[in-house]
């Protein structure tokens, strides 16, 4: 099978890492990253998401926290502070550091995103094939109104300085409605057999890879079935805050709701959790396949059975049972 999967950071990770272990060394998956959360820090371009991957896939993760390098230090951030120079709110570890370094000299002598991340997961072998969902520049921010007014902030601040606290009005990607999908992003739509929606953040992992012209119309035009896996879970995210970002674009954090607002164009199957089993009725009467099944990643194996139950929804719908 070729099997394309669009993928934000920890959850999109988590669950590749349970795909791989769900299909067989014959099958190919193509990963196109989100690269909305992607932040220029201490002149240095990082793409978190991307890197989540990488690691995660690659034996390099922080596996408690999701994000970030096993064994890592922090010199760099505590000589920056010493220094002065922040943001001191976004920590970027010493092993962490190494990577956009490379990154960014790469960029600088005029390699592209996508090839400089090929050239990455040359170290990593994530046995998957990693795309950037643009090599565009794309950066998503967060309309806020605080003690400051109302104002635009960059997603990360948002979230990691913010921790969310603040009610999201709108979710602004910034660059997208100008930007290209990365070469071999809508190949790789045209030619997939499943393309799958793990459970990433429907507006700002998934959302922003849909924004950016054209990867929208490949996947509802993909031959391919489309089976989308529910962030949600009894009605809140499993992790993150998809509620706050649902609510600015007037979506329900609800299992239900995410399904309808992909809708019946776009995804063909959607699984939810046992404790949504009330919303497979709503979701199969707009034409959407839908089952109930355990989303929680446990662990690995519990995350692979999650993956082909995937793979076998959109084998149903191929077929038309």
């Amino acid at each position: 099978m070729r099997i394309v999967a669009l993928a934000g950071g920890i959850g999109g990770a988590r669950f590749l890492r349970g795909l791989l272990a769900a299909v067989g060394p014959q099958d190919e998956i193509t990963v196109i990253g989100n690269t909305g959360d992607d932040i220029h820090l201490y002149g240095l371009k990082v793409c978190p998401d991307l890197d989540t991957v990488m690691y995660t896939l690659g034996g390099g993760i922080h596996e408690e926290q999701g994000w970030g390098r096993a064994d890592e230090t922090w010199s760099i951030k505590a000589e920056m502070k010493e220094y002065g120079v922040g943001p001191e709110w976004f920590g970027l570890g010493d092993r962490d550091f190494a990577t956009h370094l490379v990154r960014s000299q790469m960029l600088t002598a005029g390699y592209s995103l996508s090839q400089v991340t090929e050239a990455l997961c040359v170290r990593w072998n994530p046995g998957v094939r990693l795309l950037p969902m643009s090599d565009d520049r794309v950066e998503t921010h967060v309309r806020i109104t605080d003690e400051q007014g109302t104002r635009a902030v960059h997603f990360q601040e948002y979230w990691v300085r913010l921790h969310a606290a603040v009610d999201a009005e709108a979710i602004i990607p910034v660059g997208a409605d100008t930007a290209k999908p990365a070469p071999g992003v809508l190949e790789a739509l045209a030619e997939a057999d499943v393309i799958l929606f793990p459970p990433s953040n429907p507006v700002v992992s998934i959302g922003t890879i849909l924004a950016v012209p054209g990867i929208r119309e490949a996947v509802a035009a993909a031959p391919a079935p489309v089976v989308g896996l529910s962030p949600i879970v009894g009605g809140a995210p499993v992790r993150g805050m998809a509620d706050k970002v649902l609510a600015a674009v007037g979506v329900e954090a609800t299992a239900e709701a995410v399904a309808l607002n992909y809708g019946p164009d776009l995804i063909d199957g959607w699984l939810v959790d046992t404790a949504d089993g009330h919303a497979v009725a709503a979701v199969e009467a707009a034409g959407i396949a839908c089952r109930a099944v355990p989303l929680l990643m446990t662990d690995v194996e519990a995350t692979a059975e999650m993956a082909r139950t995937a793979l076998a929804l959109a084998e149903q719908v191929r077929h038309g049972s």
